[in-house]
């Protein structure tokens, strides 16, 4: 099983602010198990600390902004792809800023020196958001689109279009969250030269330059009119004659404001809280409707806070029902589990499908059968019995007995013809004997049933 992960040591960056055009530090830091992503304004008494979560944005104009009441920080979308493409679950991020520094526009430098300090593996299991459907969310206005698919991995691709001469269509992929670091991440931020009157307007770009940002000049525009542009922003006069893109430094890709892009959505989808197994369609994606997928997908976290395994009934069994009578001393009518699809180190998924043949259901109830919850539970702590017993040498020698229950809660009855998904999870590591587990049980999404034991394994005599 994937554990979650976090830095193995701090590093500092400094920069400019693309909004503010301060000069602003920022430091990420190792953070604990279950910690998220987390961003502290150290500049301000009290140090506010913000969560990295779309309930949490409260401006798209121009960036990712993430707030707590008064307190705000802006463009933080590029860290957080980093973050995310590297696999870190939990991180601490400080910053003296309302922004994260933009840097050169891109993640290049967040990402590098996230290679340069390492990854450390933590205890907690990696817990991932799996696409079971088609998640679409559509702005009818602007035309642009994200779609989310089931996938045994993340990828994404990602479309955007235009009206421009210079930048009309073009098209970005990543199959492999692995070669973000190589070629996605020095991909820098783009403007058209048309949108920087409105930009300083709202003082939005203080702080760009020709060196953090790609500035793409695709409408005839007077000399004198760019020159003042120009002086407005403390940069040097272009004398630009065609259309194109204005810097002196080449793209790094073709298709660099595509793969940008591409950046963006994955900044603004870290904000789900979890990394995710799915493919995104992406068609003109801007972080407003970047963030709309990622609230919709919060929605469901909330809802389902634990998610149901991948039940495929063609696939062979982790453990068939003799190898279960082996290990356990349950007999008919008593054994309460068919087979065990997956088994780790720390968690173990089993199945039992409900039949109307079940004795129980001759007295619970006749006219409307319900297998009852006391059951449940025992079905439960069986197949956590299999999850201890599997983790000795010679299991045949020992038996499980549990000596608490806890939590128990029932959400809805099961019937004949309910296929009961089991999952157990370890809480913490067996001392002595003992261990602590959380239980759920699942029809298809839904959770039926959940409680935490505690269990004792015992040498048989």
């Amino acid at each position: 099983m994937q554990r979650q992960t976090t830095l193995a040591s701090e590093f500092a960056l400094k920069g400019k602010g693309l909004h503010t055009g301060l000069n602003i530090n920022v430091t990420f830091k190792p953070a604990p198990e279950n910690h998220g992503y987390k961003i502290k304004r150290i500049d301000i008494e009290g140090q506010p600390v913000i969560d990295a979560l779309a309930e949490n944005v409260t401006n798209t104009q121009r960036g990712t902004v993430l707030s707590k009441g008064d307190v705000h920080v802006s463009t933080v979308e590029h860290a957080l792809a980093a973050l995310y493409a590297w696999g870190i679950d939990n991180c601490l991020l400080e910053v003296d800023a309302p922004e994260i520094p933009i840097l050169d526009g891109s993640a290049r430098y967040f990402s590098e020196n996230i290679e340069r300090v390492g990854i450390v593996e933590q205890n907690a299991p990696k817990d991932y958001y799996i696409v079971r459907h088609k998640i679409e969310v559509k702005d009818e206005k602007t035309g642009s689109s994200l779609i989310i698919l089931p996938d045994d991995r993340f990828s994404i691709n990602v479309l955007i279009e235009f009206d421009s001469p210079v930048l009309s269509n073009q098209y970005a992929s990543l199959t492999n969250i692995s070669e973000f670091p190589e070629k996605i991440a020095a991909s820098r931020t783009f403007v058209f030269v048309r949108e920087i009157e409105m930009l300083l307007q709202n003082n939005l770009i203080k702080g760009g330059d020709l060196e953090n940002a790609i500035v793409i000049y695709d409408k005839k525009m007077e000399q004198a009119e760019m020159n003042r542009l120009a002086d407005t922003l403390g940069l040097p006069h272009v004398n630009v004659k065609e259309f194109g893109y204005v810097n002196d430094k080449p793209l790094m890709f073709p298709n660099e404001p595509a793969r940008h892009k591409l950046i963006d959505v994955i900044g603004d989808l870290a904000l789900i809280g979890k990394p995710i197994k799915g493919h995104i369609i992406a068609t003109r994606p801007g972080h407003k409707i970047n963030n709309q997928l990622a609230r919709l997908i919060r929605k469901d976290v909330k809802v389902n806070d634990v998610q149901a395994p991948i039940y495929n009934a063609s696939e062979y069994p982790a453990m068939d029902i003799s190898r279960i009578r082996e290990l356990l001393p349950h007999r008919y009518p008593f054994l309460l589990v068919d087979k065990i699809i997956e088994i780790g180190g720390d968690y173990i998924v089993g199945i039992k499908n409900v039949t109307v043949n079940e004795p129980f259901f001759q007295g619970h109830f006749p006219q409307e059968p319900v297998m009852p919850g006391v059951l449940l539970v025992e079905a439960m702590a069986q197949t956590g019995g299999l999850l201890v017993l599997n983790s000795v040498d010679e299991p045949e020698r020992y038996s499980t007995y549990f000596m608490k229950i806890d939590g128990v809660k029932f959400r809805q009855k099961v019937v004949p013809g309910d296929t009961l998904i089991f999952r157990l999870q370890l809480l913490a590591p067996m001392r002595r004997g003992i261990s602590t587990m959380k239980g759920y049980v699942f029809i298809g999404e839904k959770v039926v049933c959940e409680a935490e034991f505690m269990a004792q394994i015992i040498k048989n005599k």
